[in-house]
């Protein structure tokens, strides 16, 4: 039984996109969502399936609630010197940190700046 089909092996055809002449050979199938949409490009114009556009059709669990959650109470925990917690800041800008009149005690600056200068010479000749 014969194939229905010529070959075309040597059959011109236009990119679906561009509108320049190819061998039919060398044009591709373009698939959008997974669908072959019957559009036959060059290889410049093809682009593979897009991933982003198969969104919602297919199931995803990403639970982000959990069971039984517990609040971390480390943030409240503050020592003697007023260190302490795992929560610690130290603000050390002006005019946020340095325990300020307003806030008392509750942006402490333990940061010390030290900075030395030293002297450049230059000799021309």
């Amino acid at each position: 039984m014969p194939n229905q089909f010529a070959s075309g092996k040597h059959a011109i055809a236009e990119c679906d996109r561009c509108g320049f002449q190819y061998k039919l050979s060398q044009l591709k199938e373009l698939v959008i969502k997974t669908q072959n949409v019957n559009i036959l490009v060059c290889e410049v114009c093809w682009e593979p399936d897009q991933p982003q556009l198969q969104l919602g059709m297919y199931p995803i669990e990403d639970p982000q609630a959990i069971r039984n959650p517990r609040p971390d109470t480390s943030y409240f925990e503050v020592g003697a010197n007023g260190a302490g917690g795992s929560r610690v800041i130290q603000w050390g800008w002006n005019p946020v940190g340095g325990a300020s009149d307003i806030y008392g005690d509750l942006t402490p600056n333990d940061l010390v700046a030290r900075a030395s200068l030293g002297s450049v010479t230059v000799t021309t000749s």
